[in-house]
């Protein structure tokens, strides 16, 4: 059986199941962040790294992309209607909201909140070692685990959604010839 076959039946399973397992992966997701905060610390720390951005400057840039990608995180679990992902989505496919532009809008707030926070705290090992870590790992469990459960689970829309939709980096609206 494997990781996405689990990742499945964890999806369409009892909603009881659904919800306590979602609480073991959100604890598992944010015990990473953790991870990434603590490493970040220790690694700058037993580098000895200059502070990224030291002074008001860094200060400030790092309230705006954190605030910035905690409004976007927000904004998709609103879209998602509170469910966490990927132990108990929403039951349907959500293409509104910043999931018109793209697949995993969620996972760039994420990645902007960690960078405002890395240069919040002005640590240069979290915004150039850590972030792109624990990103790729992001990266890498959505396209081998959840994207092959989301198109066993929602088929040909999924499918039409994953074509149509980029999964990080919005296109530009294609111009229309001028009616004449």
């Amino acid at each position: 059986m494997s990781l996405t076959d689990v990742l499945y039946a964890i999806t369409t399973g009892p909603d009881r199941r659904r919800r306590r397992l979602a609480a073991v992966g959100l604890t598992i997701f944010f015990g990473m962040i953790a991870a990434v905060v603590a490493g970040s610390i220790a690694t700058d720390r037993a580098l000895a790294l200059r502070p990224l951005l030291a002074g008001a400057s860094g200060t400030g840039i790092g309230i705006v992309v954190l605030t910035g990608g905690a409004a976007l995180w927000i904004w998709c679990l609103i879209q998602f209607k509170g469910h966490a992902v990927p132990a108990n989505p929403p039951r349907e496919l959500v293409t509104t909201g910043p999931y018109a532009w793209v697949r995993n809008p969620m996972l760039i707030g994420v990645g902007a909140t960690l960078l405002g926070l890395g240069t919040l705290l002005h640590s240069a090992s979290m915004v150039f070692v850590w972030i792109p870590v624990f990103m790729a790992i992001q990266v890498a469990s959505l396209k081998f685990l959840e994207e092959p459960e989301l198109e066993r689970r929602l088929g040909w829309p999924y499918q039409e959604y994953r074509r149509r939709v980029p999964m990080f980096f919005p296109r530009w609206p294609k111009s229309r010839p001028a009616v004449r």
